[in-house]
């Protein structure tokens, strides 16, 4: 496998949206010690127009923006608006108003964190620290993954995968329908995103939605769009992951838990190629590739009256199988070289297995499939303490959750490594990876705020 080759990091640039110029001055000369670009916008038009043709690292907008009356835009309205020219865009957002439910209303609008005026400036390098940081690990895990695009590097062992693999090159140049099935872990939007690279969709988008993970009523408006006023909260006009993957592919995980009454609609447009979006009489054409995947048997599913017939013979004109990694024993190796090989090139080191190691790799289980085997190795390659990894820092004999850490390990590096993974995982948002961590929002703080100048 070809590995992507390093390169400088960039300087990192972040959008500060807010109508006072004394504020912006003070932002700009809090982070030009940082080394941190600003670029100020000081309308809610402006920061449309600046995002629509400039990359940034991170946006920190003014939530009490005087009303533009040309345009009619607000905070959280804009807020909103960023969101749906770029949705990996970590959005800070500042407010005098110091109220719970304003911070509430923004986060629940896809902020990652909120600042108080007048603002504290460790708490706000700290939180613009986080979020860049966080922006840095899933920028580079994109690249790796485009790196390893199309079914170079597919190469398997085991003969079951390597049917799998036959088949998804030969349906991949089509524009057929295809329903990846497998156990959980077991790599199926990888697949998924390796057939689209290998499309003539490739240069379109590929489009990821976890069918399962909304509510009846929200799962309607991620696929498909609302207007402004449709709902509570609809308070700007936002296209759904139809029109955003539309000359692409739209992958639906867990497409067996879709609400019976969204399935309906679903089918609709996988039959007509026109949605409406929720709230308008108005209809929009689209061009999409759907792949599908589930861990449910879906014929099952059918027969119990929670799945519908003629959607499923929708979705499977092609299905793919992907066997558990118990049944294909033959890649657990080269898989874990290989999760092992992108650790070494991250941390600049030569990781190994040792002897021991590779034994229990292959003894062990995997319920969790390939995605446990990568967690495995993630966690043992930034404990290690040398550059040969044992069989003991696996942690495979019981629950592989509780890996033993090394003797040569500081308290202060567990608990920042438990909190960089928990904060990839929430996608930045600080309230998110607080909870999951059992800590209170502040309580998190005051740990960031303890390794800022290791995270700078």
């Amino acid at each position: 496998m070809t590995m992507p080759r390093e390169r400088a990091r960039e300087t990192p640039c972040i959008l500060v949206a807010d109508d006072q110029p004394d504020v912006v001055e003070a932002i700009r000369l809090l982070l030009k010690g940082e080394g941190i670009r600003v670029v100020a916008a000081s309308s809610p038009r402006e920061v449309v127009e600046l995002v629509s043709r400039e990359k940034f690292h991170a946006a920190l907008l003014d939530l009490n923006y005087a009303r533009d009356t040309t345009s009619g835009r607000e905070g959280l309205e804009l807020l909103e608006e960023l969101r749906a020219f770029d949705r990996t865009l970590p959005v800070v957002v500042m407010t005098a108003w110091a109220t719970i439910d304003t911070a509430v209303q923004a986060m629940q609008r896809g902020a990652r964190d909120y600042i108080e005026k007048p603002w504290d400036n460790d708490r706000l390098l700290t939180a613009l620290r986080t979020q860049l940081e966080v922006a840095r690990a899933l920028r580079e895990r994109a690249e790796l993954a485009e790196s390893e695009s199309g079914f170079e590097g597919a190469d398997t062992e085991s003969p079951p995968m390597r049917q799998v693999v036959a088949l998804a090159r030969r349906v991949a140049g089509s524009d057929a329908s295809v329903l990846i099935t497998g156990e959980h872990g077991t790599g199926k939007e990888v697949l998924a995103r390796k057939i689209h690279a290998a499309s003539r969709r490739a240069e379109k988008p590929f489009v990821a939605i976890n069918s399962g993970g909304y509510s009846e009523h929200l799962v309607e408006s991620e696929l498909f769009g609302h207007v402004r006023g449709a709902f509570t909260d609809a308070r700007a006009d936002r296209a759904g992951a139809f029109e955003s993957a539309n000359g692409g592919a739209l992958f639906l995980d867990e497409i067996g838990n879709m609400p019976l009454q969204q399935q309906t609609k679903l089918l609709r447009v996988l039959q007509t190629g026109e949605l409406y979006r929720v709230g308008s009489s108005k209809v929009s054409s689209v061009d999409v590739r759907v792949l599908a995947a589930t861990n449910a048997d879906l014929g099952k599913e059918v027969t119990a009256g929670r799945f519908r017939a003629d959607l499923l013979y929708r979705l499977n004109t092609v299905e793919l199988r992907l066997p558990p990694l118990r049944a294909r024993r033959e890649d657990i190796l080269p898989l874990a070289d290989h999760f092992l090989a992108r650790w070494s090139q991250r941390m600049d080191r030569s990781l190994a297995f040792s002897t021991d190691a590779r034994e229990r790799l292959l003894a062990y289980p995997w319920p969790g499939n390939v995605r446990e085997l990568e967690h495995v190795v993630e966690r043992a390659a930034v404990l290690a303490t040398g550059d040969v990894i044992d069989g003991a820092l696996l942690g495979l004999d019981g629950d592989p959750q509780k890996a033993p850490l090394p003797e040569a390990i500081t308290l202060e590096e567990a608990e920042r490594y438990l909190i960089d993974r928990a904060l990839e995982r929430a996608m930045g948002n600080v309230n998110d990876a607080a909870r999951e961590l059992g800590l209170s929002r502040s309580a998190l703080y005051r740990r960031l705020q303890r390794f800022s100048p290791r995270r700078s």
